[in-house]
């Protein structure tokens, strides 16, 4: 039954050591102005998908535009 537990492999072992440590290093970490500038980053994104998002819709809409106004004939009889 030993091999069910996965923390006796190796690989999870030393993820777990590694994720501890980088845990450790952030907290003892005396620079906080590292999450300002996440928050900023984020802004940024947030107003760059918004322009995304825009410019988006008013392609769509004028391509939804011109595609109603092509005039297509069905053929004979309809």
């Amino acid at each position: 039954m030993q091999w069910l537990n996965p923390m006796n492999d190796p690989v999870v072992a030393y993820i777990r050591s590694h994720v501890e440590m980088r845990i450790h290093r952030l907290r003892q970490e005396t620079d906080r102005t590292r999450g300002a500038s996440a928050i900023e980053w984020a802004i940024i994104t947030g107003i760059l998908a918004l322009i995304a998002i825009t410019v988006g819709w008013v392609i769509y809409r004028r391509v939804t535009a011109a595609a109603n106004k092509i005039n297509v004939d069905n053929g004979p009889g309809n």
